[in-house]
């Protein structure tokens, strides 16, 4: 494999310089990736939107011993808000899903993903086996995709980015990738 300009990682961040080549198979890797997270998401809403779903349970129950536990017991005694809350978490996790798959609006969804991940991660406080959970890691593959601008690859960001809108407003760029 020959090594080009395109083909090389590298960023410089607090003095330190990071650099390496992608393994050819990457762009596969990330793809496949991608797939498999937003079908994760797009089953997870789609289970709640057709079953039945309430977060209130979840936020009433949530470990005295997490920092988020007082928050999330006074929302689950809201009963607006947790209307709002039933009808938010599976209809973003629907799109979310729909997004990575396509691969179209994929920072976007990556950091939707990831804040949905970290508020569950505080939901299901259980560090006895460590700070680390399912959630924690769920919260950085998002965001690794998200980093990795995997809509840009076999996905439809790649084409978005193309149209004459992203040139006027150059900050969509944040969104796609």
């Amino acid at each position: 494999m020959s090594t080009t300009a395109k083909n090389r990682l590298e960023s410089r961040l607090g003095g330190v310089t990071l650099e390496g080549q992608p393994h050819h198979l990457s762009a596969w890797a990330i793809v496949g990736l991608r797939l498999l997270m937003g079908w994760v998401m797009l089953s997870a809403g789609w289970g709640k939107l057709t079953g039945e779903f309430s977060a209130a349970g979840y936020l009433a129950n949530v470990d005295p011993a997490s920092p988020a536990s007082g928050l999330y017991g006074a929302m689950a005694e809201s009963a607006g808000l947790m209307s709002a809350i039933d009808v938010i978490v599976p209809v973003t996790q629907l799109l979310i899903g729909v997004a990575l798959i396509a691969g179209v609006f994929v920072r976007l969804a990556a950091f939707g993903a990831a804040t949905q991940m970290v508020l569950f991660y505080f939901g299901s406080w259980d560090v006895a086996g460590g700070l680390v959970n399912s959630q924690f890691v769920y919260a950085a593959v998002f965001l690794t995709l998200g980093a990795l601008a995997a809509g840009r690859i076999l996905g439809l960001d790649r084409y978005v980015e193309t149209h004459p809108i992203v040139d006027r407003v150059p900050q969509l760029r944040y969104l796609l990738g």
